[in-house]
């Protein structure tokens, strides 16, 4: 017997299947693209996430048998928004959780139901991420399309639903969306009758753990029959993988956003960050996601530097010092979510003079993240949780460059996992075969095996030191100024 998990991601649909032993005997992935058609914008095609997945699975399939899969699971960027109609077809591309086009409706939402009314019901804050602004503006500027909606879903369950799986709203997608009550475990109808929407768009609340249905569809190569779970939140089923189960450890997350991940055994959100159901019944995970991480490099790449590699970029920018010689980077090109939680904050780019180049743009990009993810530690330290040891993954992870950059940043070794033991696509299946009953959570411990650790430079922390107060310092200042380009957006 075999799993397989699905993970649609920023950037591409990647599938994975796991033996009976959690071994990885296949892998695949199809890429998509992350569509930013007007400024904050953040968009995607759920019709490009299906075609992502009949490739996965088909390149799955050319690896090895699924005859024998006994269960599958998909996960997803959370709380992406996608509208369906009475037949179930897409109304619009979906919004993504980085979005930041609708800060309008942000205010709006915040004069009618305070902060610490939402936060005390939702353990949220009314930021960029949450899902009720997104509909008001759907409402003020589509009203075609809002008028039609009878159903909301988020990335993997829609995916889930295409393989023939029930409609549901995964457990995290309704702790992030600030529509759910995870103390009273309802959906807050209040704020759906203040968009005069019917309550019945959102459907039952089902958790990780649960199976939800079976395949059904014949556009894949899996067995028709096959169990389905309702799957996991991307970053979720991240820290899973990276074998993350109790508190004192954190993942850092280099995916095409980045996460934060640090697990609770209490439900103790905290007003700078988000707090999700982990995989493991009963734990919590205090988390960040910054709006681009390595969406960040891709941009840099295309527009740039197209045709180069990733490895080409990072020999270049290891010829340039520590600190990028005084260029230092905001990485707020979508708006930022935590901690700042300002939708209208914009990429900026500090100290550029003429003596420098490509090169120290892109380290300056790699630098911006890690000072971010330093912001995270911080706030999260601030609040009396103590960090026993730093894990590193996802994509941006493989670069040696980025991985000592970040230990220099945070001046704490981080430890990266090895590849095919780590992601969001293995989290996933490792949690289908932990529903079909193969494994418990605790052998992801011995699975999550370290590939190596990365120790801080000094010399180069003593620079980050004192950049990270500029890059600290640069938004306080400039975020009065910010508001006031969004007139200029085309």
């Amino acid at each position: 017997m075999s799993v397989v998990g699905i993970d649609v991601g920023t950037t591409a649909v990647k599938a994975l299947l796991l033996d009976e032993e959690a071994r990885v005997v296949a892998e695949a992935s199809h890429p998509h693209d992350l569509k930013s058609p007007r400024p904050g914008w953040a968009e995607e095609d759920p019709a490009d996430w299906w075609k992502g997945v009949q490739a996965a699975l088909g390149a799955l399939a050319g690896q090895a048998p699924l005859a024998d899969v006994g269960m599958a699971a998909v996960s997803g960027m959370v709380p992406a928004l996608v509208l369906l109609d009475e037949a179930g077809r897409v109304l619009r591309p979906s919004i993504q959780q980085n979005d930041a086009r609708h800060t309008e409706e942000i205010a709006w939402f915040r004069e009618r139901f305070p902060e610490d009314w939402l936060f005390g019901h939702a353990g949220a804050t009314w930021n960029q991420q949450v899902i009720p602004p997104k509909l008001l503006w759907i409402q003020r500027h589509e009203p075609e399309a809002f008028a039609r909606i009878r159903r909301i879903a988020g990335s993997y369950e829609y995916v889930t639903g295409r393989l023939g799986g029930p409609e549901y709203l995964e457990a995290n997608w309704a702790l992030e969306s600030g529509l759910w009550s995870e103390r009273e475990r309802r959906w807050l109808v209040e704020l759906l009758d203040a968009l005069e929407l019917d309550p019945g768009v959102l459907r039952p609340v089902r958790f990780p753990g649960e199976v939800v249905g079976e395949v059904a569809s014949s556009e894949v190569p899996l067995p028709l029959g096959t169990p389905l779970a309702a799957g996991s939140a991307d970053h979720i089923a991240a820290a899973l993988a990276a074998g993350l189960l109790a508190e004192g450890e954190a993942v850092l997350k280099f995916g095409g956003a980045g996460d934060f991940l640090y697990v609770s055994s209490a439900f103790a959100p905290l007003k700078e960050l988000f707090i999700d159901h982990h995989d493991v019944p009963g734990r919590y995970v205090i988390n960040g996601c910054m709006a681009t991480s390595g969406s960040l490099v891709k941009w840099f790449r295309d527009r740039f530097a197209p045709g180069t590699t990733y490895a080409e970029l990072d020999t270049e920018a290891e010829r340039v010092p520590a600190g990028s010689e005084g260029v230092v980077l905001l990485p707020y090109f979508l708006g930022e979510k935590t901690p700042i939680h300002d939708p209208k904050a914009r990429g900026t780019v500090l100290g550029l003079t003429l003596s420098h180049g490509p090169a120290h743009l892109y380290r300056a990009i790699l630098e911006g993240v890690a000072y971010a993810f330093r912001h995270h530690v911080e706030v999260l330290e601030a609040h009396g949780h103590a960090i026993e040891r730093f894990y590193v993954m996802d994509g941006g992870a493989r670069s040696p460059l980025w991985r000592k950059i970040t230990a220099s940043v945070l001046g704490r070794p981080v430890v990266h996992l090895a590849s095919g033991h780590a992601g969001s696509a293995f989290g996933t299946a490792f949690l289908a075969g932990v529903n079909a009953g193969f494994w418990s959570f605790e052998r992801i411990k011995a699975l999550a095996t370290p590939a190596g650790t990365t120790e801080p430079d000094p010399a180069w922390a003593r620079v980050y030191d004192a950049l990270y107060g500029v890059y600290r310092e640069t938004y306080e200042r400039l975020k009065v100024l910010y508001p006031r380009l969004e007139v200029h957006d085309a």
